[in-house]
């Protein structure tokens, strides 16, 4: 059991929590386009439940 621990480099160690700030970041970047890209056909989906309901109102459909 003696002689076990530590055995990843410092550089693999530093490569990892590099990686895992690239993942941090990007993620930071594209959760807001995301998001927005999520409202936007959220409103397009009611706008068109809501023309759905008019039109079936008027008899057009």
């Amino acid at each position: 059991m003696n002689g076990t621990r530590a055995s990843l480099d410092v550089e693999t160690l530093l490569k990892l929590v590099l990686l895992l700030i690239a993942v941090y970041l990007v993620l930071e970047i594209v959760g807001p386009v995301v998001g927005f890209i999520a409202d936007l056909v959220s409103t397009v989906v009611v706008l068109a439940i809501a023309l759905v309901i008019v039109l079936w109102l008027l008899d057009r459909i």
